[in-house]
């Protein structure tokens, strides 16, 4: 079947399926399920906007929410994982997973699905270490700390999906794996994105959590984004027994939803004919939600998950097969997830604007319905439970120091020791947030909606890379190549772009003249941010 894949959507979904019309007219392709990398931004009204942690300028109200209320209906099935630009309060609804809209689909904090044979596995968020650790204890309203934890990511998602033995053949995380550039064209990574280099070298960029990830599922494609440029790698896996048969993976990071930049590819991936035309359960990874459904937490305490080292009575919480069969069994061997959308929140008029709309914590019945039917803890119900009782009221605490009643540990040491998010130098096209004091009042910051009708850009947005039977990646291509095959576009792409009558976009991250009260954007030119802390890159 036909994948498109695409890096940062940044709210232009729109653009995003206006693009993939355009590669249906240019070369009669069209995919059967597109997949999203992260900063999707489904943002529904004011009050999401403000849960998202860009500055006020950048918060644009884009076209989601003609797609949430109905006005649209996405022309493909798309799954999406969270980044680090994101409405957390509407993602934060759905931690196990869920549609954000009739045919768009999230993972939820990680997640694995199944469509048409092929298992699709993600993990949101970006990583940072003094985070890494705590539970999901964020809820709107949302502080200048909270609404950036919000999105990172937590052993407890890592953990759950380590417990996976099955064959992944799809994953998604938004930053990168640390040292996968080291599998493919390093020189010309760093030709493009040259503040890349300290990172490299010293082999701190990206996640250390995707990197472990990547070690254990060793599927057989990974998509990332992040950090705003094409990158293919090809890794090939060392056997840990004589029995196993060779691995590799082909990694592909993508640019960010823009006129001439490399956001869209489309790869042909082998899949079960017979199988079901419906998104579906992976049955396993619902058997791993049960199984570890005593870890969750819900406090901002740092806690390490049971691992074999003589504190821990049990630290194996993958399934049986038996297991797995009474989750088919709990569905009468069912598995297609229900189309049971719900509308929580009041969808954004273009002719009654609210810009003082506050965002509630919900408990969304689609979550409601997957922890009854599979007898999971509905986070946010406890986070509710948790604010009644005192313990958590949504802002940063002093961390506790007793232990928790739980199968984790509060006393061991971190997995890492070091903070990396996968961009702590500067990226001149990331959207830079100051981490003393914030961004903006987060109460009173203003709301750019975007018009009601915004201009075809179909046209420009023609950067599309057709890849039949399989990404063209070779152990020769991942070292120091040319990576030809890789970079080349249609052979009429150019002189077709010229031949359109193109509009540019307003670029995220571009000098803006005025000298307000705020804060302003860092640019990754400047030398005097290149030593900034590494939270003030996200």
């Amino acid at each position: 079947m036909k994948v498109a894949v695409a890096g940062c959507c940044h709210g232009a979904l729109d653009k995003l399926y206006e693009t993939l019309e355009l590669l249906q007219r240019r070369h009669n392709v069209w995919p059967d399920v597109l997949l999203c990398c992260g900063d999707f931004q489904a943002v529904r009204n004011e009050a999401d906007l403000r849960c998202m942690a860009v500055p006020a300028k950048y918060r644009h109200m884009q076209t989601f929410y003609r797609y949430y209320s109905g006005e649209k209906k996405a022309p493909v099935l798309t799954i999406f994982i969270g980044g680090n630009h994101e409405a957390s309060n509407h993602l934060q609804e759905l931690p196990y997973g869920g549609w954000v809209a009739p045919n768009i689909y999230y993972l939820g904090y990680a997640g694995v699905v199944r469509f048409r044979g092929v298992r699709i596995g993600g993990i949101s968020g970006i990583f940072k270490s003094h985070d890494y650790r705590k539970g999901h204890f964020e809820c709107p309203p949302y502080n200048q700390q909270t609404i950036r934890s919000a999105y990172h990511v937590r052993n407890i998602e890592v953990f759950k999906l380590k417990q996976l033995k099955c064959p992944m053949d799809i994953f998604m995380s938004h930053d990168w794996p640390r040292s996968i550039y080291h599998y493919g064209n390093k020189q010309q990574l760093l030709q493009m994105k040259s503040f890349f280099r300290q990172e490299v070298e010293s082999n701190t960029l990206g996640s250390p959590a995707a990197s472990e990830l990547l070690q254990h599922l060793k599927p057989t494609y990974w998509f990332s984004a992040h950090l705003h440029v094409k990158f293919a790698a090809f890794m090939q896996h060392q056997t840990t027994s004589k029995e196993e048969l060779p691995k590799a993976t082909k990694f592909l990071a993508l640019d960010k939803c823009l006129p001439h930049r490399d956001f869209l590819q489309i790869v042909d991936i082998e899949h079960d004919p017979n199988a079901s035309d419906s998104l579906e359960y992976d049955a396993e990874w619902i058997a791993v939600l049960k199984a570890t459904n005593c870890l969750i937490n819900v406090t901002p305490s740092s806690w390490n998950m049971p691992e074999n080292n003589g504190l821990h009575a049990k630290w194996d919480y993958s399934v049986t097969e038996e297991a797995i069969k009474e989750v088919l069994e709990e569905l009468n061997h069912n598995l297609k997830i229900p189309s049971n959308f719900t509308l929580t929140a009041a969808c954004y008029d273009p002719s009654k604007p609210q810009k003082h709309r506050e965002a509630v914590h919900t408990i969304n019945p689609q979550t409601t319905e997957f922890c009854a039917h599979f007898g999971l803890t509905d986070i946010n119900g406890r986070i509710q439970q948790a604010k009644e009782e005192g313990s958590v009221r949504g802002e940063y605490e002093e961390e506790e120091e007793e232990g928790m009643d739980s199968p984790g540990s509060a006393e061991e040491p971190s997995e890492y020791n070091t903070d990396n998010s996968g961009l702590s130098s500067i990226n001149p096209d990331e959207i830079m947030l100051d981490e003393e004091g914030g961004d903006e009042d987060l109460s009173t910051c203003s709301v750019d909606p975007s018009p009601d009708h915004p201009p075809d850009f179909s046209a420009s947005f023609s950067d599309i890379r057709i890849m039949p039977d399989s990404m063209a990646v070779s152990s020769d291509d991942a070292m120091d190549s040319n990576n030809e095959d890789l970079e080349r576009s249609g052979a009429s792409k150019q002189a077709e772009e010229k031949s359109l009558n193109e509009r540019s976009l307003k670029r995220v991250g571009c000098n803006e003249n005025g000298n307000s009260g705020m804060k302003k954007i860092k640019r990754r030119n400047q030398a005097i941010y290149a030593a900034e802390d590494e939270d003030k890159t996200e």
